[in-house]
């Protein structure tokens, strides 16, 4: 029987600690277990503290997760949680993903300052954004408004907002709801015309290959619809080779037994992209992204990937 706690690590901004939070209510009211069986232990990640610069130049998606995998690696934490769009696609060996929480909305949000909505944004408006993904996604629907980088905390992203640096910006729902903070937003996106990142909205936990003791605790709050549809969504990811360099969206849906997939690919200008929709069996999710993400790059091309990397 467990006598100590069971260690959980997480970034330290709010919604990171609002999700662990979440991860360890959920267990204890599956096992019936006090909060002092767990202890939520923050570190700090390279991602935390570069807040200058975009993600894509200074190493991508690991730099959210590399000191919490490490503490994993050597005992020191028995589980990580994290937001599932953080996640590169290929873990450090010996670990693995083992449950995901059930899945929040997973549209982007618009918050708008001078208008409130993307379409109504008047020529030459400045939105700020730090994914890619979105970038392009606004640039394919409004090349006359200027997109710069603007990253941080939600709260940081929304002060700036009110400062005037920016006219609008977009954040994800799910975040937005898990803060309760949802009353800023003047506009959602419609998922078919502004699709979300892959595995947007599910909170994921991280362990290791093997520890029996952990995978046993954690198989009790994993939601198998969300695994099944974010597999599929990272499958489509991991055959692009997809990371914050590259903007790429999808989702997946699930009906009863039934899986359908999304896909699109874009340049960062938003000028150029390439749509991909699979539908087929939720027993095979892995599958049915794997050929989402061959597809759409054989017929984009690899002089669509050049300026990618």
């Amino acid at each position: 029987m467990q006598t100590k706690p069971f260690r959980i690590g997480t970034r330290g901004s709010p919604l990171a600690l609002a999700q662990a939070s979440e991860t360890r209510a959920r267990l204890m009211a599956a096992h019936g277990l006090p909060e002092d069986m767990f202890e939520i232990v923050v570190l700090s990640t390279k991602g935390d503290r570069i807040t200058d610069r975009a993600l894509s130049e200074v190493g991508g998606k690991g730099l959210f997760t590399e000191e919490l995998e490490a503490q994993l690696l050597t005992g020191e934490l028995d589980f990580a949680v994290h937001s599932s769009k953080d996640m590169p696609t290929v873990l450090p060996e010996g670990l693995e993903l083992s449950a995901f929480l059930p899945r929040e909305d997973f549209r982007d949000a618009f918050i708008g300052r001078t208008a409130p909505t993307l379409s109504a944004l008047p020529d030459g408006a400045v939105v700020g954004s730090s994914s890619l993904r979105r970038q392009a996604l606004i640039r394919r629907r409004r090349p006359d408004i200027s997109v710069i980088t603007f990253r941080g905390l939600v709260e940081t992203r929304l002060r700036k907002l009110e400062e005037g640096q920016v006219d609008a910006t977009l954040l994800a729902l799910a975040g937005l709801n898990r803060l309760a903070m949802a009353d800023v937003v003047t506009e959602l996106m419609d998922p078919e015309e502004f699709p979300p990142a892959p595995a947007q909205g599910a909170i994921c936990v991280e362990s290791r290959i093997g520890d029996r003791r952990v995978l046993d605790l954690l198989e009790a709050i994993n939601d198998r619809q969300t695994w099944d549809a974010v597999s599929c969504e990272r499958a489509f990811l991991a055959a692009l080779d997809g990371s914050c360099r590259t903007p790429i969206a999808g989702y997946a849906i699930c009906d009863g037994d039934h899986l359908t997939f999304s896909g699109l690919i874009l340049t960062p200008d938003g000028r150029q992209e390439h749509a991909v929709q699979v539908d087929g069996r939720r027993s095979d999710a892995v599958a049915l992204g794997h050929r989402a993400g061959t597809t759409v790059r054989t017929a984009a091309g690899p002089a669509f990937f050049s300026d990618w990397t």
